[in-house]
């Protein structure tokens, strides 16, 4: 049997779990659910992330936090880092790689890196540093493991904006980053309760005309759609994913009339809430 790969320590949690076609069912549930996961996936993989499938023609690093995961199939040996904010968070220190920055949580909706071949092994090596380490249980594995952590997501950054910033449909001045990283972050904090632009140009110390403007001078879509988009997705989830009847749906949503929140669901979705539970059965398809 082979060993549990996990430290543990007061609060702090990061484990290793190293899976392939033989043990899908490892990964797949919810007992990863609420931990940040960093996926390598090797080519060949199936997997859905949310509502949305992806067929990996190149090993890829996946970004997770709260997204439903299903793999499908996939023969290679891939490995999934689980770990909680307690162990790694370092948005005091720098918010690019912090386990909200650009990978994660990013209003592109692209929670994945391709790899070349240089770098699928570097970040193979890494992996297997922190399986050393875990194995190893060494007085220094905490920091040692976190520095190993802060490689991976520094080359992921680097590669992502690489793919993503500086391609035809994405470009975004380095100057401008912070504030559609930082809107991101803020978005997935606070969208329950927040559903307005001024409110979110109030944390970024911006006019509401002034974001919309950042976001419409990209072609991106607009702050008050992707707020829109993020609320959404959560409704998508608590249907699909849940028993909770509607009304509770809304409520949780921080929608104080469940006739608003179900009217705003069926003009943005084509769909009546208790229609999409019931006739849900597949999400777009990506290749990676």
């Amino acid at each position: 049997m082979q060993q549990q790969l996990i430290f543990e320590d007061h609060y702090k949690k990061l484990g290793l779990e190293i899976f392939s076609e033989e043990n899908l069912a490892a990964v797949n549930g919810n007992t990863f659910r609420y931990d940040i996961k960093i996926l390598f996936i090797p080519e060949g993989y199936e997997l859905t992330v949310d509502f949305n499938h992806y067929k990996v023609s190149k090993p890829s690093l996946f970004f997770l936090t709260s997204q439903h995961l299903k793999i499908e199939k996939g023969k290679e040996e891939s490995m999934l880092l689980y770990y909680n904010r307690d162990f790694y968070c370092i948005q005091i220190h720098d918010k690019e790689v912090a386990c909200d920055g650009l990978l994660f949580h990013n209003i592109f909706e692209i929670p994945f890196v391709e790899l070349d071949y240089v770098e699928t092994a570097v970040i193979k090596s890494l992996f297997q540093n922190i399986k050393d380490e875990l194995e190893w249980k060494d007085s220094s594995v905490e920091e040692m493991i976190r520095t190993y952590v802060k490689q991976i997501i520094i080359r992921a950054t680097r590669n992502w904006k690489k793919q993503h910033l500086h391609n035809d449909t994405i470009k975004i001045p380095g100057s401008e980053l912070d504030i559609f990283r930082d809107f991101s972050r803020y978005l997935e904090i606070h969208f329950r309760e927040k559903h307005h632009v001024a409110a979110y140009a109030e944390l970024l110390h911006i006019a509401p005309k002034t974001l919309t403007h950042k976001f419409k001078n990209l072609n991106l879509e607009s702050p008050n759609q992707l707020i829109i988009n993020r609320i959404l997705l959560e409704a998508k989830r608590l249907l699909f994913y849940t028993d909770k009847p509607v009304k509770e749906i809304a409520y949780d949503l921080g929608y104080e009339d469940p006739a608003y929140f179900n009217r705003l669901f069926t003009h943005k979705t084509g769909n009546t809430p208790s229609n999409f539970k019931k006739n849900y059965s597949s999400g777009k398809k990506y290749n990676t």
